[in-house]
This record gives structure tokens, C-alpha cells and sequence, in this order.
């Protein structure tokens, strides 16, 4: 999760991050860093985080913890809204973070638009999302388990297959990691590159807007 990290500005949008889980990381990473930092690092202020959902109850949900955790609307802020159709001006954010939830929108090119549209000059977009194991032989018992072994345990555990059949679907279809980094070239970014984690089970990808 430290690359999530390395170029966060001063305000930052975190997409499809209803419940704050990269929102409390980013918030949580920057004051230890502040904290251990030196005298000029100690006294700058925690960057501002926003929060963008198109799921209401999922922002309910991130607002509570958020008050649970002490954070104020000083650094952190909740809005309702569409990837696809960012409620910002254009040239807002520092950067721009997603996790795990562009595999969902409907219109991935478009939502990448929209990242470039409100990031500023030199913003940097980060985007963790699940992708595609090149390995044959790792590819081969990762697929058995995604297609056999989740939608199972998805109805033993939580009794709900049909929406742990849904995540591996999704994530079968999500373009692969070359593909994707050429999609966020065609949104505009620059300096476009990716970091796979554990064989390619997901991925980091990075772009700036020069």
C-alpha cells in the first residue's frame, strides 16, 4: 500500500472508497509520517480527503467510522457521486486514488476522463484494482480456485453466491494490465506504469497529468 502513498499532494479524491478504508490509510500514513518527520513535516497540515460514492449507504457507513476515528470535515468529506460524472471542478485534486472499484463502472474510459479532468497539472492517478495472473502455472490453480472455490464459500459463509459469482466474473473481464495502462494513456496521462502484486492477482497502476 505504500505506493498509494508516494505522490499524495495536499487534497486528494478517493473513488468508490465509501466506507474510508484508503481514506483512513492515506489520513493514518501522513500523520505517522508527520510525526516522525522532521520539525517542517511535523508542522504541515494533514491532507484534505474526499470521498466520492455513488452508494449512499456505503458513505453513511464511512462517515461513522470516520467520527468513530476523530477525523473532522478539516481533512476529511464525504460526497455523493458518479465516477463517470465527477460533481468537481476541473484541476481540484493532487491525486487521485481508486481501490478496487473501476472494475465496476460501466463506462471505464469515461471514468478515466474524469480522473484527468479534476486532477491538477502534476496530479498523479493511482489505481488498485484486481487483475490478470500471467504465470500459466499459477494462472491455472487461480482460476480453479476463483471459479470453483469462492462462489462456494461466498454461500457457506455469507450465503450469498451469486454476488461472489459476480466479483470473479468481474474481475475475468476486467482488462488485463497492458491493456488498462493504454486505456489511462488514452484518458490524457503520462509517465503510465504499473506494479503487479502477488503474480498479478491485482495490480498498481500510475499515470500523472502533465
Amino acid at each position: 500500500m505504500e505506493l498509494l502513498f508516494e505522490a499524495i499532494g495536499t487534497k486528494v479524491l478517493d473513488v468508490a472508497g465509501g466506507t474510508g478504508d484508503i481514506a483512513f490509510r492515506i489520513l493514518d500514513h501522513a500523520a505517522e509520517t508527520a510525526g516522525s518527520g522532521s520539525i517542517e513535516a511535523q508542522m504541515s497540515p494533514l491532507p484534505q480527503v474526499v470521498v466520492c460514492d455513488i452508494n449512499t449507504s456505503m458513505l453513511r457507513v464511512g462517515t461513522q467510522r470516520a467520527l468513530d476515528r476523530g477525523y473532522t470535515s478539516d481533512n476529511l468529506n464525504w460526497v455523493a457521486g458518479n465516477a463517470e460524472k465527477l460533481p468537481f471542478e476541473d484541476n481540484t485534486f493532487d491525486a487521485y486514488t481508486i481501490a478496487f472499484g473501476i472494475r465496476n463502472v460501466t463506462h471505464i474510459d469515461q471514468a478515466l476522463k474524469e480522473a484527468y479532468r479534476v486532477l491538477k497539472r502534476g496530479g498523479r492517478f493511482m489505481c488498485l484494482e484486481f487483475s490478470h495472473v500471467e504465470n500459466p502455472i499459477v494462472s491455472t490453480f487461480y482460476d480453479r480456485f476463483s471459479f470453483d472455490i469462492i462462489p462456494t464459500m461466498g454461500q457457506i459463509v455469507a450465503n450469498d453466491r451469486d454476488s461472489y459469482q459476480y466479483l470473479v466474473e468481474s474481475i475475468r473481464k476486467f482488462p488485463n494490465q497492458e491493456k488498462f495502462a493504454g486505456m489511462i494513456k488514452d484518458a490524457g496521462f503520462s509517465n503510465v506504469t504499473h506494479e503487479d502484486l502477488t503474480f498479478g492477482v491485482a495490480a498498481v497502476h500510475s499515470g500523472f497529468k502533465l
